[in-house]
């Protein structure tokens, strides 16, 4: 249910997209990641630093799309996200001594610290990377073919690298059935969580 809360903006903007108005799903983006912000005020529990984060970019880059009736700047947001989301791992890790994954899954996980920072780099190198192929989708195709894969490329693509992460690290894990499915679930939603502490207690200070 949290992680349906998590892509709700996403699954809107993409049926506006296709059965609307570009224009309109923008719109609908900024609409409902405020939201989403309300939601956390309304149950009285903070709201984490990634909401605020994406809010303030969907606000800027939406607002320009929709102002200027240019398609560029909402295309930008995606990559701009990941591109902090990867600095955010590297920088923080490196500068202040702290590894982002480790603190993300360290309930589910018992891994060496060797293993913590090659996860953490394999993060941040993938973060880049769908950065980078955001915006080679985003002028080497059409519109639509990048809405389909800001939804379901990006989404597909974090799946994956999620599960590859947890054969990864799969020999560390004691209790195969239950810390596989844990870890799983928390890995699927680390692009909305990797720069705060998730929710239940990881709030408290992450594309």
């Amino acid at each position: 249910m949290h992680l349906f809360f998590e892509y709700l903006p996403l699954i809107i903007f993409f049926i506006l997209t296709k059965f609307a108005d570009f224009y309109w799903a923008t719109g609908s983006l900024i609409v409902t990641t405020a939201i989403q912000l309300g939601y956390y005020r309304f149950k009285k529990e903070k709201i984490p630093t990634r909401h605020w984060i994406i809010f303030a970019l969907v606000l800027v880059f939406g607002g320009l799309t929709i102002y200027l009736q240019n398609d560029a700047f909402i295309k930008w947001k995606v990559t701009i996200i990941n591109l902090f989301f990867a600095i955010a791992l590297i920088v923080s890790n490196h500068i202040f001594n702290k590894n982002i994954i480790k603190q993300f899954l360290a309930e589910s996980l018992t891994l060496p610290d060797n293993v913590w920072s090659k996860l953490n780099l394999a993060w941040a190198v993938f973060f880049a990377s769908i950065a980078a192929l955001n915006l080679y989708v985003a002028y080497n195709f059409d519109l639509e073919t990048w809405v389909d894969f800001k939804v379901f490329g990006l989404t597909g693509l974090m799946f994956v690298f999620s599960i590859i992460t947890i054969l990864f690290v799969h020999k560390y894990m004691p209790d195969e059935s239950e810390d596989i499915t844990n870890a799983i679930e928390d890995s699927v939603e680390i692009t909305s969580n990797v720069v705060s502490k998730p929710q239940h207690n990881k709030d408290n200070d992450k594309i």
